[in-house]
């Protein structure tokens, strides 16, 4: 039996450790796919970066490599899990019965579909690889999605639906600078959520449910 891949799920790096392992866990046998955050391994770049300023190809792969070390952590406590070098290893994984963590550094460097540079996070790597497996794409973060300025300032609102075109307008937000771009490029909606409540991304991965009683951003990209 060919198990088809359902969805991406890009967990962030602001959940590492336990939010993301728990999260993990728990989205087996749902046909999904697993890209984690570089997290702080890759602020700890961003940092170095501001004082020597390395290259744009250095922090652009060193970056990505911080996601290679959150994915086999993550894939270490998961019993459910094994990790995946490549799309095919991703569909064999996954038809194999485990859920694939995707470790993306040695694809992306046969792929190299970006250009270097900082507006590519985990978020657009994640719609790329969606993309090519025609799955849905979930943005699991540590917020609730998308909000009109960061939540904790004064007058922020919570958006519940937008268009990528829109949010490209944006000066900042829960997701990376190109995301809203390839959205449109793709064709593509994505879900953001938050991981600290794992039923809510299992709520949004289940067909039988209709009704979301939670906070979540839908962005347009079609």
């Amino acid at each position: 039996m060919v198990i088809i891949i359902k969805q991406v799920v890009k967990i962030g790096g602001s959940l590492f450790p336990d939010y993301a392992i728990s999260l993990a866990d728990k989205l087996k046998n749902t046909s999904s796919v697993i890209i984690l955050g570089g997290g702080e391994f890759a602020n700890l770049i961003r940092r170095y970066n501001e004082e020597q300023d390395f290259s744009d190809e250095a922090n652009h792969w060193t970056a990505i490599d911080c996601m290679d070390i959150i994915a086999k952590l993550v894939n270490d406590k998961v019993e459910s899990a094994k990790l995946a070098f490549d799309v095919d290893e991703v569909k064999k994984i996954s038809d194999e019965g485990f859920t694939p963590i995707f470790a993306v550094s040695e694809f992306l460097k046969a792929e190299d579909p970006f250009e270097c540079s900082w507006d590519i996070t985990s978020d657009s790597i994640a719609a790329y690889v969606a993309h090519l497996l025609n799955a849905k794409l979930l943005i699991v973060t540590n917020v609730n999605g998308i909000y009109t300025q960061e939540p904790k300032e004064p007058g922020s609102t919570f958006i519940s639906k937008i268009d990528a075109t829109t949010l490209l307008t944006f000066q900042e937000s829960s997701i990376d600078v190109m995301l809203p771009s390839l959205l449109l490029e793709f064709g593509a909606d994505c879900y953001v959520v938050n991981g600290k409540f794992p039923e809510r991304v299992l709520s949004l991965i289940d067909d039988n449910v209709n009704d979301y009683n939670f906070d979540y951003t839908k962005i347009i990209g079609e």
